[in-house]
């Protein structure tokens, strides 16, 4: 509820004691991301998203939300991949508009798709 009103950082005080107590449910890890990720802590929500795929690979939300974060540091290619998957999962209009923009700033900065052919 506090992730939906705009208040990350509230989320993720009311969050940590249950991070500290259920480090392996990929639900509250998914939280804590979430709240990471909207109050511009990165690299925490990309550790938060990793862990959520290591205990659900299958998380194609997880694998979004990780190539956004990985976007936001200027981690294009790395984006790229995590977008690519969580589209081939579930081929969401925002996880194809995702990969979409993200594929054009690429080619704005003359970067190429690592799995494109030359």
């Amino acid at each position: 509820m506090l992730i939906a009103r705009s208040r990350p950082l509230d989320a993720l005080q009311a969050l940590t004691p249950v991070l500290e107590s259920q480090p392996n449910d990929a639900s509250v890890q998914l939280l804590a991301g979430r709240a990471y990720l909207n109050s511009a802590q990165l690299r925490r929500a990309e550790a938060a998203f990793v862990r959520v795929i290591d205990l659900d690979p299958s998380d194609h939300y997880a694998r979004f939300a990780l190539g956004k974060a990985l976007q936001r540091q200027g981690r294009l290619a790395e984006a790229l991949a995590q977008l690519k998957m969580a589209a081939a999962m579930d081929p969401r209009p925002e996880y194809q508009e995702a990969l979409g923009e993200l594929r054009a700033r690429m080619a704005v900065n003359g970067d190429r798709d690592p799995g494109e052919p030359d």
